[in-house]
């Protein structure tokens, strides 16, 4: 077998733990789980007995010497308690199977520690002068080794070419190991960094969502207590109910919010049709501000379907509020019709406006997080909607032209049994 083959059979050895407990480290971190020690000492000790047990000979009459790179390891990522166990267990190996005297190993890998003592009082840690040092240091040790026990009987030549050899591979080796195992800690880093990066949008995009969704009901609030004439009982008890709802769907809000998570559901029997009759009821008057015409086709009849009421009332608020923002100006009689029929398997609503419409480009980015054409919108009631909607199992189209209107259509599934 030649040396190239000997050093990639014994790099196996060595980087397949390692990459092990990178890939496990990265996994953790996407679970906002703590890796700790025990993951990496499990990588250290499952390397060196691969190198040990598994590890090809570098020279005819020195086994081999790769188990100091995982000890090099604990050094550098700064775990001398662990390296002090992996230093007796080198020791140990080497005066029984290579037949070193104790005294020199103890020598040799104390002086180790006191390299990592003399590095680690340094204000900045430099991975690459300990490796230097460290080799130095083998190189010292590994000479009176060859010479006094390995191969005393050897020409000089020959040792100083051995020890050479020897030197270079295992500098290369450590080298090419520290330098995978920075690169997989920078590329844990990273992916953490991404990490919390995609939770502070998430995040972000949660708040953004509350703070449009929560004008909604503050604005109706505000409108029916500009109205509200404490002497008018009649008004009293039509208003503050509605006012009351509006509150309630506040809350609902807020509690999505404080969640951080995407919009949740909690499906019930609901009249579809009242529903619908209630939005006619709650914004009668600002379409009648607005100066818009407003038809609503609703069967007289009850169809009941599961859904989120609130929810669902949320969607329709954004629809129609929607369409009333799109009156066109420049036109005499704006109208809003709104429709609902019941088909085989769902209810098909839809809202109908002429006003401003939309071009194909921003028909076909509309439902996109942020988009907007408004000057003070956030370009999220589109999305939100559509949220809902899909997870009533539905549907939300949408067809524009410019100039000449917007329609929306809404199914929702009839099924009760639907989970």
């Amino acid at each position: 077998m030649t040396y190239i083959e000997i050093i990639l059979n014994n790099c196996i050895y060595l980087f397949c733990p390692l990459s092990i407990y990178l890939l496990y480290t990265i996994y953790n971190k996407n679970m906002d789980k703590e890796t700790g020690d025990l993951a990496f000492e499990i990588a250290i000790l499952s390397s060196l007995y691969f190198i040990l047990r598994f590890g090809l000979p570098l020279h005819h009459k020195y086994p081999t010497m790769l188990f100091d790179i995982p000890l090099l390891l604990c050094y550098c990522k700064k775990r001398p308690s662990f390296a002090l166990v992996i230093s007796i267990l080198i020791i140990a190996y080497q005066s029984v199977a290579l037949s070193f005297h104790p005294l020199l190993l103890i020598l040799e890998y104390s002086l180790y520690f006191l390299l990592y003592h003399y590095q680690s009082k340094k204000k900045e840690w430099d991975v690459k002068n300990m490796l230097q040092v460290f080799i130095i240091i083998k190189s010292f040790f590994l000479a009176l080794e060859l010479f006094g026990i390995i191969n005393p009987i050897g020409t000089y030549q020959e040792n100083i070419l051995s020890l050479f050899g020897l030197i270079l591979i295992l500098y290369f080796m450590a080298y090419l190991v520290l330098s995978f195992f920075q690169k997989g800690e920078k590329i844990v880093e990273l992916n953490t960094d991404l990490y919390n990066i995609e939770k502070e949008k998430e995040l972000r995009r949660s708040l953004f969502k509350v703070t449009h969704e929560i004008k909604n009901p503050i604005a109706v609030c505000k409108g029916y207590l500009d109205m509200l004439d404490v002497h008018n009982e009649k008004k009293l008890q039509k208003y503050i109910p509605i006012v009351k709802d509006e509150i309630n769907r506040t809350l609902i809000l807020m509690d999505d919010f404080l969640d951080y998570t995407k919009i949740k559901i909690q499906r019930e029997e609901l009249d579809i049709y009242f529903l619908l009759e209630e939005m006619e009821e709650s914004l009668k008057s600002l379409f009648k501000d607005k100066n818009i015409v407003s038809k609503f086709s609703i069967p007289e009849e009850e169809l009941y379907i599961m859904g989120d009421y609130n929810r669902l009332k949320q969607v329709f608020i954004n629809l129609l509020k929607n369409a009333v923002e799109a009156k066109d100006e420049e036109k005499e009689n704006h109208y809003i019709r709104v429709t609902a029929e019941e088909l085989d398997h769902e209810v098909l609503i839809t809202i109908e406006d002429n006003g401003i419409g939309m071009d194909e480009e921003t028909l076909h980015h509309m439902s996109d997080m942020f988009f907007t054409t408004k000057t003070k919108g956030s370009g999220l009631g589109v999305g939100l909607s559509k949220e809902i909607i899909e997870l009533h199992h539905g549907s939300l189209i949408y067809q524009s032209k410019k100039g000449v209107g917007t329609r929306v259509k809404l199914t929702l599934p009839k099924d009760k049994n639907m989970p």
